[in-house]
């Protein structure tokens, strides 16, 4: 993936795991940009090209979770949160702010590398097949260029988990998927952080937010979910 020459922001207020991190992933052919803290974080994304972050938690003048949140009020850049807390409450918070993945230190390299191609080969791949013509489903209307979602006419809107959830089904329209698959293809790598929960929840604010178009999306028992309009 690096051949690309994407750009991937590491913010960590630890300078050696920065330089741990921003050395393995350079010689991948990754170019490297760093940030302190999160106050940091929103200023370099506004003024650089950022394909993905690295973003750890506890940092000084503004905080991973804190940094996050107001990020994804304007941005929609895949991050990986890179903390050493293994709390689950942590995971969820960081998940429900945004985060596409969750990795704790002390971790592999190796492992780092391959959640980082597989986020922003997935986001590239999303972006490349979607990013042509309206999407229309119901009363559902789709601009993917736009990444604008419309339901009976009024803007919808939706985190970037959310919206990635609904291209796939309005892809997929009355196919029933089971969450392992929903994990894996909006997700990516076998996802595991949340797990279930982490699809159950998604699912439950996506159909909150899509309004009369929520019904559409129907829990098949035992099984999984299915984007299908209700019959009359």
């Amino acid at each position: 993936m690096g051949q690309r020459n994407f750009t991937i922001l590491v913010a960590d207020d630890e300078a050696e795991m920065t330089a741990f991190i921003s050395e393995y992933i350079e010689k991948e052919g990754y170019r490297v940009v760093t940030a302190e803290n999160g106050r940091e974080l929103l200023d370099i994304i506004n003024t650089h090209k950022i394909d993905l972050i690295l973003l750890d938690v506890m940092m000084p003048v503004m905080n991973g979770f804190e940094a996050l949140k107001e990020m994804r009020m304007t941005r929609k850049i895949p991050v990986i949160m890179v903390t050493a807390k293994s709390d689950e409450n942590d995971r969820i918070q960081g998940l429900k702010s945004g985060a596409d993945d969750y990795i704790i230190k002390p971790f592999s390299p190796r492992e780092l590398l391959a959640r980082v191609e597989a986020q922003l080969r997935r986001n590239y791949e999303f972006n490349e097949e979607n990013d042509t013509g309206e999407m229309t489903y119901g009363i559902i209307e789709v601009n993917p260029g736009a990444r604008k979602v419309y339901v009976n006419n009024e803007l919808i809107s939706l985190t970037r988990k959310e919206y990635d959830l609904l291209i796939h089904f309005l892809n997929h329209p009355e196919q029933v998927f089971n969450r392992e698959q929903l994990l894996d293809r909006v997700w990516g790598m076998n996802y595991t952080a949340g797990g279930h929960r982490t699809v159950d929840t998604h699912m439950k604010t996506l159909r909150f937010k899509m309004k009369q178009a929520g019904e559409y999306f129907q829990t098949v028992y035992g099984v999984g979910y299915v984007l299908e309009k209700v019959k009359t």
